[in-house]
């Protein structure tokens, strides 16, 4: 039985701890469930392990917005205080506030 839980939440501002972007939290995996492919295009010096919660974020940096697939071991919470700026965040999520974009719906 897989026993992962995962530290930051729907909706949550994160950062990516090595490259220049930061994103709010829409889908958690509890392990990696990308394709191998995917996975092994990753440098293997810096591949991460693939038993760990995986986030799929709606990303930004400085020149675009996108949406991005990270393991728990490569972000940290984002305390900036700033909203993340997608064009994608309110079909999902509504206001920008104490930190955290609330979800429109709820889950099961």
């Amino acid at each position: 039985m897989l026993k992962t839980r995962a530290k930051y939440g729907l909706g949550q501002v994160v950062r990516h701890k090595k490259h220049p972007f930061r994103g709010v939290i829409f889908d958690v995996d509890p392990e990696f469930s990308n394709t191998e492919e995917w996975y092994q295009a990753i440098p293997e010096d810096s591949r991460p392990r693939k038993e760990q919660p995986f986030y799929h974020l709606l990303a930004e940096n400085d020149q675009s917005f996108y949406v991005a697939y990270v393991s728990e071991q490569n972000l940290v919470a984002d305390y900036s205080g700033e909203p993340v700026e997608h064009p994608d965040i309110p079909n999902m999520f509504g206001p920008f506030e104490d930190g955290s974009y609330p979800l429109h719906f709820h889950l099961n």
